[in-house]
């Protein structure tokens, strides 16, 4: 049974319950979201994509490590603070005192009793450290001066399917390229898992890496442990999208001549059951990108590379000021353009939407997955029953393509009682196979792919799977499957199933796969995750074909030859921008990351149809990128949730003239929405006169008429030159209200106990909200306090920050904010959950009494 998104205590669970002493601050894991947000049904007579991504993400245990961001400036602070302008010996000094400043913090918690187990260390684009930390180690370092904020690891995820087949289209990506260009000098650091750099496809241009998850230099594409067939697959796949060249037909990458710096953040790591999972930390994340900016680990960055593809999802946590968003911020302050997907989650709410992080980053270029495939393989399909037709049309194929010609079959159900999706439920109790030789009739359900995979596995000749509507190549099944798989609408499969249960003949004739047009060519993918993010920001920033990419996949086949395959998801996207961005820095080396950052995204091209919340400013367009002259800043406008009548605000932005030429430019805006008339925009100045090199800075005010209700409201401020490309910036505005109860279910159990470091009482609750439809409301903090009934305040016990909704639980040990016993006595915990956006904190109070210890007898 689908388990409704209004039902808090399962949707994008934090982790499981966790219990931490009182006076410690408590982080949970978020384990990649919740299956059921992944698998929210779409809106009725849309179509949708099943299982383009596993939605059945690893179970991460990632106990209480912790990433801790220190106040100090990390290298790209101070860099900034210095224009940019630092001498190798300042950064490598810098980076020194932040070590020691670091190593002294540890030094002085550790001789007060903290047990602190240091993983890994950050000074370039962070400042900071990843631990596992006790309870007393979090008091103490909540509670320390150097500390910024502690938040809690989370877990990223390839954000694409590979498919080993053959794709029958181009799926776009040839418009991707600018004639003379090949990304020559260019280096692409790629944060994922390992490489296989004896690929064919990839010649010599993947570098030797480095290795975050095991320490090993190769960065390899390693193998599951406990499969050594299975081999990491997601980063030579990225690797092919951007350098790949010389493969089958002609297909090639972006940046055939840019360079490849593989640095393993992602892999084949253990989760909580013991099983092993492809999947990356976030303090593992932030590592590679201290590796991107600085290669040889000297602590100068001048040798950082230029482009950074990340294309690993952290499901739902598009968070604007998280560790990761700002590593993400520090690398491009560092003159490091970082590339990420906008997750496969699809459509959100109207709030927010389902952008994965660190895809909320500011300074991220996060991309959207289009579908640019002209052709798709359709069948046609025949049913009967008797010698009636039941159901006659042409069909995509959801599956892979299939090289079977004319099939007529007689038609086999597995065990509906049992669904579809296990081996067991299409054989009879005498063990005989319900669908051999037939074509299986199959309910979607939760898991097509498993029912799909069961029903092949049974001696099924081919699979219609009704209860969803899928495009052509929806389902992430290997070509191994080796049967064609068709979506049957709903309507003829309650037609042939009342004729098999009446014991009728019946059969399906399904014609040889013709390639026939794209119906959904042109537009944004539905499984595409759409914005806003949690800072009100329009993301993803631009779209690229994220559909049917052809490219490499590690290792050999059978016969000895390269393997070969095509990758669906916004990873793939993200990495197709990656290998633009590198056409466009070799094309113009003079620009810096702002620059290149901003030439890609107000110049993209807008898909007629599609939102600005799933588009941004368009699909890239790299040949428009080269010609543009201004440069905008910031790339959207970040607007809260509107809720308020008559509301107004004002952002700035920053236009630069790249050209060596003096350019005038008028500043325009242009909305959309039903009642697009209720928001009216003024920019201050309207006309500018630049010089070359010269910035101008334009106030940009919108004004809403009217209540604060309605679909979002949406469009682009439009910077015009006198000629040339204008640069175009999205924007968009949701309506409130804010949730009143953003902490709900408080339970404490017992209410009153006696102090215990073993035995502590359970506070439990629920925060953050799921609002219909998959419109997710986290936490920006929630922070516990203990105070005295009679409103005497002892002190902080815990500050979550960047917390997901979910059910959270703490330890009451019945000591206070310092570690010391508590009186007996009657307490109050006061609880203050803040939002993301700009709403009011919602407050909580719970009561609870305090014991007398008991006393022990003399000697015992």
């Amino acid at each position: 049974m689908h388990t409704p998104p209004s039902r808090l205590s399962e949707p994008c669970q934090i982790g499981p319950l966790a219990i931490v002493a009182l006076a410690a601050t408590l982080f949970l894991v978020a384990a990649g979201g919740s299956s059921d947000l992944a698998r929210e049904p779409a809106a009725a007579g849309s179509t949708r994509w099943i299982a383009l991504v596993p939605h059945d993400r690893a179970n991460v245990a990632i106990g209480q490590r912790t990433i801790v961001v220190l106040k100090a400036p990390s290298l790209a602070d101070r860099v900034a603070l210095v224009g940019g302008l630092a001498s190798e010996e300042d950064q490598r000094r810098w980076t020194r005192e932040a070590l020691d400043a670091q190593r002294r913090l540890l030094e002085r918690l550790s001789l007060q009793g903290a047990r602190i187990e240091l993983d890994l260390r950050y000074t370039r684009v962070l400042n900071g450290f990843s631990a596992a930390l006790d309870p007393r180690a979090v008091s103490l370092l909540d509670q320390a001066p150097e500390v910024e904020g502690l938040y809690p690891v989370r877990i990223g995820y390839p954000a694409g399917l590979s498919l080993r087949m053959r794709a029958h289209t181009d799926a776009g990506r040839s418009a991707l390229s600018l004639p003379g260009f090949d990304g020559s000098g260019v280096t692409i650091a790629l944060l994922d898992t390992g490489v296989d750099r004896l690929h064919p496809y990839l010649g010599n241009r993947v570098r030797k890496g480095f290795d975050i998850v095991s320490g090993d230099r190769s960065a390899g594409a390693d193998a599951n442990p406990a499969d050594g067939a299975q081999l990491e697959r997601h980063g030579t796949e990225m690797a092919g999208i951007l350098v790949g060249a010389g493969g089958p037909d002609g297909v090639a990458g972006v940046a055939r001549g840019a360079t490849v710096l593989p640095i393993r953040v992602a892999g084949w790591q253990q989760e909580a059951s013991g099983d092993w999972a492809v999947f990356a930390r976030t303090d593992q994340v932030i590592a590679g990108l201290e590796r991107a900016v600085d290669p040889n680990g000297d602590g100068d960055a001048h040798d950082g590379t230029r482009v950074t593809l990340l294309p690993l999802a952290e499901p739902f946590a598009s968070f604007a000021d998280g560790p990761e968003a700002r590593a993400v911020g520090g690398a491009f302050r560092l003159d490091n353009l970082v590339v990420v997907p906008a997750g496969n989650d699809g459509p959100g709410g109207a709030a927010y939407g389902l952008i994965a992080g660190p895809g909320g980053a500011p300074a991220a270029l996060t991309v959207g997955a289009a579908d640019l495939r002209r052709r798709t393989e359709d069948v046609r399909l025949v049913l009967r029953s008797g010698l009636s037709i039941v159901y006659e049309g042409v069909l995509p194929l959801a599956g892979p393509p299939t090289r079977t010609g004319l099939l007529t079959l007689p038609l086999g159900a597995p065990r509906l009682e049992e669904g579809g999706s296990s081996l067991d439920s299409y054989f009879d109790a005498g063990g005989r196979s319900l669908v051999a030789g037939r074509a299986a009739l199959v309910p979607a359900g939760e898991n097509p792919t498993a029912a799909v995979e069961s029903a092949a596995a049974a001696g099924a000749h081919a699979v219609l799977l009704y209860g969803e509507s899928l495009p052509a190549g929806a389902l992430g099944l290997d070509q191994s499957v080796g049967v064609p798989v068709i979506g049957l609408p709903s309507s003829a499969a309650t037609a042939i199933r009342a004729a098999i249960r009446a014991g009728t003949e019946t059969s399906a004739t399904i014609g040889a796969a013709q390639l026939g047009s794209n119906s959904t060519a042109g537009h944004i993918a539905t499984f595409s995750s759409r914005g806003p993010s949690f800072d009100g920001r329009v993301k993803p920033d631009i779209a690229a074909p994220g559909v049917a990419l052809r490219t490499a996949e590690p290792g050999v086949s059978d016969d000895g030859l390269p393997r070969y395959g095509t990758v669906n998801g916004s990873s793939g996207a993200a990495a197709t921008v990656a290998g633009a961005a590198a056409l466009l820095a070799q094309a113009r080396p003079g620009i810096d990351a702002r620059s290149l950052r901003s030439l890609l995204s107000g110049s993209a091209r807008p898909l007629a149809g599609d939102s600005i919340r799933a588009q941004g400013a368009g699909l890239v367009d790299v040949g428009a990128a080269v010609a543009s002259e201004l440069a905008v800043e910031p790339g959207s406008l970040a607007f809260p949730l509107v809720t308020k009548p008559d509301w107004g605000s004002s952002r700035e932005l920053t236009v630069r003239n790249l050209s060596t030429r003096p350019l005038r430019a008028k500043v325009r805006f242009d909305r959309r929405g039903q009642d697009a008339h209720r928001v009216s925009f003024s920019a201050f100045p309207s006309t500018l006169a630049l010089r070359p090199g010269d910035e101008a800075r334009v106030r940009v005010r919108a004004q809403l008429r009217g209540v604060a209700q309605g679909p979002p409201l949406e469009g682009v401020v439009r910077i015009i030159p006198e000629a040339g490309v204008v640069a175009r910036v999205p924007w968009a505005l949701t309506f409130g209200p804010s949730p009143a109860n953003l902490i709900g279910n408080i339970e404490l159990r017992p209410q009153s106990f006696r102090p215990s470091d073993t035995r502590p009482a359970v506070l439990s609750l629920r925060a953050g909200v799921i609002r219909p439809p998959r419109e997710v409301h986290a936490l920006a903090r929630l922070d516990i306090e203990l105070w005295s009934r009679k409103g005497r305040r002892f002190g902080p016990l815990a500050r979550l920050r960047n917390v997901l909704p979910g059910r959270l639980g703490f330890g009451l040990t019945g000591r206070g904010p310092g570690g010391q016993v508590l009186g007996r006595g009657w307490y109050r915990l006061r609880l203050t959950a803040v939002p993301t956006g700009d709403g009011p904190p919602t407050r909580r109070t719970i009561d609870f009494r305090l014991l007398a210890p008991r006393k022990t007898r003399p000697g015992r």
